[in-house]
């Protein structure tokens, strides 16, 4: 089976104020600790979609084996940034009805490769589901899209996210210890209250 993370990183960070992803959380740029966890895990490529004009991120992810799906125009919503890097995962890569791609913020600083490979273990192509963890019953990331279910992404109405493909399709959970797949960086006191030393 094949698993391609897709990344969603063509967004403009109005909440912070200020480009986050290269901005250092503890010690190195932030989405270094996102690559690094999807790069350790068991997933096969890892798409990563970025704005056609934000070049300092493009030579950044230079550094990392990473495929970047350049965004042009910028996508004006998360799904149209998830929908590009489906586009580019069905044409660079055989993806076939026992496969899945995976999706997860840019912005997770504490995304684990162990998370990650739970998540995978718990597909199973003969009972496809979306699949994601949750921490005392609150619903978190990464999560697992079987292949077949992309036509649902294209489907979607412009006032619908991609929340309702988990009420279209079959979605379930599974309990982990820690909250770290409900943890993102949007503004600066989330960002200061997860820094190092706060």
């Amino acid at each position: 089976m094949n698993f391609v993370a897709i990344i969603p990183a063509a967004g403009l960070s109005r909440r912070m104020g200020e480009p986050k992803l290269l901005k250092l959380f503890d010690g190195e740029p932030l989405i270094n600790h996102v690559l690094k966890a999807w790069l350790a895990s068991r997933v096969n490529r890892v798409v990563i979609v970025v704005r056609e004009d934000d070049l300092e991120l493009q030579q950044h992810l230079s550094e990392f084996d990473v495929d970047v799906a350049i965004a042009n125009p910028p996508p004006p919503q998360m799904k149209d940034t998830v929908l590009a890097g489906v586009q580019y995962t069905a044409e660079h890569y055989p993806m076939g009805v026992n496969d899945a791609f995976l999706l997860a913020p840019a912005d997770m600083p504490f995304l684990s490769p162990w998370l990650i490979d739970q998540v995978i273990a718990e597909h199973t192509p003969d009972a496809a589901a979306l699949i994601a963890p949750s921490f005392e019953g609150t619903k978190g990331h990464p999560t697992l899209f079987p292949w077949p279910f992309v036509t649902g992404v294209y489907q979607l109405r412009d006032d619908q996210g991609l929340n309702t493909l988990w009420d279209l399709y079959f979605g379930r959970t599974f309990e982990v210890p820690s909250n770290a797949p409900l943890i993102d960086l949007d503004t600066p006191d989330e960002w200061d209250a997860r820094s190092e030393g706060n």
